[in-house]
């Protein structure tokens, strides 16, 4: 789709939906084409990777039985320190 600057001016959020349901479109100064807007993938965000990973360490990392205290040992750890 090709659009003169001034009607992509006017109708900038109405071009951006079109872009982002995959269409691309020139802008045109003159009926000469000047510019292409054109849909970006969107990056991953924060914690992709990370999310990407779930599961590749099942079977490869154990907690020990005694990791957590009990909650007599924390009673008794708080007794303590009054």
């Amino acid at each position: 789709m090709r659009v003169n600057v001034g009607q992509a001016k006017t109708d900038l959020s109405k071009l951006l939906a079109r872009v982002e349901a995959g269409e691309d479109v020139e802008i045109a100064r003159d009926g000469v084409p000047v510019a292409r807007l054109v849909r970006i993938d969107p990056s991953p965000g924060p914690g992709a990777r990370f999310l990407a990973a779930r599961g590749s360490l099942a079977g490869r990392i154990s907690i020990a039985e005694d990791f957590e205290f009990t909650d007599a040992e924390i009673d008794e750890l708080l007794d303590e320190s009054t």
